[in-house]
């Protein structure tokens, strides 16, 4: 069987959980057999777009580039021109090699180039779904009417899919009630996953010291952040919680790659106010590596996700892959990772239901993430012992061998009614 992923995100270039998603999903479908232990391996080909810099060299991997002649277009028309570049290699027998069976797309920036090879190939095409447009109304600020653009190439895609795999149950929500036509039947949960050997607790005299050369106190209680500085991390409402913590807890912020100046500006100045009425605000601004990241996170008295939208929320399991306990908001499919009083605390959020997932009351959501987070670094012990207890969870329930035998099945299933 020979499998086509295509995607914006793949290394080195990852910014998001989607990113990760997909590179290590990719790793294990390599691994898997197409009909048993005794089929053939998957034939898995990579459409992604281009490194920001230099190119990739990996067997079955095409680099795509954004077309000159759309250079200074709007994002999103430059995205669709990527994605057409896409659907020519898919479809494309120029190689002679076998043509693709199936066709496999991350995210709306390539969820077009998806639908249009489906149809060219005559094969079915399966959506992940790692976030929806019409539950991400701010990125009309990064986008302008590219934001229409995106939301109609991502509709468009979802409508005709073959089979649409949901990060979490709470997802699977979502799209049934964003995109109401589709058949139920259609939509599958696979959860996102982590890889617990390359995510682990390291707690190394070398670690401390690196965690100390980013400013932070290994030996005094933190609550760490890290994600992009985007409208769904919520990052507004963590800052503003902050002020109402105990004045001997660190706020760490590992915030980068914003999705505006908009955004960027508005946390740098939250940040500012913060700094002047306690010590031990942190911000580090930019996407650090997965070796800074790990040793922040074993550090972490506790590891924070304030989001307003979270499919599922990656991040969340590779801090608690690293033994750290988390809080986070009760939110999309966080409630499915995070086991509120086991591995973590919960704290409650009522959205206003416009697609912003802004708070109802927003003084009052930052009152109890602030009345958790008070909770957790006040007994280190129990946050340590909720952390363990998540590191359990996130080995026994979240291993992506066993994900990428689900997802094989969903291209079964795909295969067997394409609808096409």
């Amino acid at each position: 069987m020979r499998v086509d992923v295509l995607t914006r995100e793949y290394p080195p270039d990852i910014y998001g959980g989607a990113g990760v998603h997909v590179a290590e999903l990719v790793a294990v479908l390599r691994r898997l057999r197409a009909d048993g232990p005794d089929g053939d391996p998957l034939d898995v080909r990579v459409r992604a777009w281009a490194p920001a810099e230099g190119s990739r060299d990996e067997a079955g991997t095409t680099d795509h580039a954004e077309l000159a002649e759309l250079a200074g277009a709007n994002a999103a028309l430059r995205v669709l021109g990527v994605d057409l570049s896409m659907v020519a290699a898919v479809t494309s027998d120029a190689d002679g090699a076998r043509k693709t069976d199936l066709v496999h797309s991350h995210t709306w920036y390539a969820n077009l180039a998806g639908h249009l090879s489906g149809l060219l190939a005559g094969v079915p095409h399966v959506v992940s779904a790692h976030s929806l447009e019409p539950l991400r109304p701010w990125k009309a600020e990064q986008l302008g009417g590219g934001y229409a653009l995106s939301s109609w190439a991502e509709k468009t895609a979802y409508e005709a899919a073959s089979a649409v795999i949901a990060v979490s149950a709470g997802m699977r929500r979502d799209i049934l009630r964003c995109y109401p036509s589709l058949d139920p039947a259609r939509v599958h949960v696979v959860h996102n996953g982590i890889d617990p050997d390359a995510w682990s607790r390291d707690d190394s005299p070398e670690a401390r010291d690196a965690v100390r050369a980013l400013g932070v106190d290994p030996d005094a209680p933190s609550v760490v952040f890290v994600g992009r500085t985007t409208r769904q991390k919520g990052l507004p409402h963590l800052l503003r919680a902050a002020a109402q913590l105990p004045p001997d807890v660190q706020l760490v912020l590992a915030a980068g790659a914003p999705d505006t100046p908009e955004i960027a500006a508005e946390v740098a100045g939250l940040v500012q106010e913060l700094k002047a009425t306690r010590r031990g605000v942190v911000l580090i601004d930019r996407m650090l590596p997965r070796t800074d990241v790990i040793r922040l996170l074993s550090a972490a008295t506790v590891f924070v996700c304030p989001s307003v939208y979270e499919p599922l929320g990656i991040v969340n399991l590779e801090a608690m892959a690293c033994g750290a306990a988390v809080v986070a908001s009760a939110t999309g499919g966080i409630p499915e990772v995070v086991d509120d009083g086991r591995t973590g605390w919960l704290v409650p959020i009522d959205q206003v239901q416009d697609g912003t997932g802004r708070p109802v009351d927003p003084a009052r959501y930052e009152a109890d993430l602030a009345a958790a987070l008070t909770e957790a670094t006040s007994d280190p012990a129990e946050a340590r012992r909720r952390g363990e207890a998540g590191r359990a969870r996130a080995v026994a329930e979240f291993g992506w061998h066993a994900i990428g035998e689900r997802t094989l099945d969903v291209y079964r299933t795909a295969l067997a009614d394409p609808l096409r």
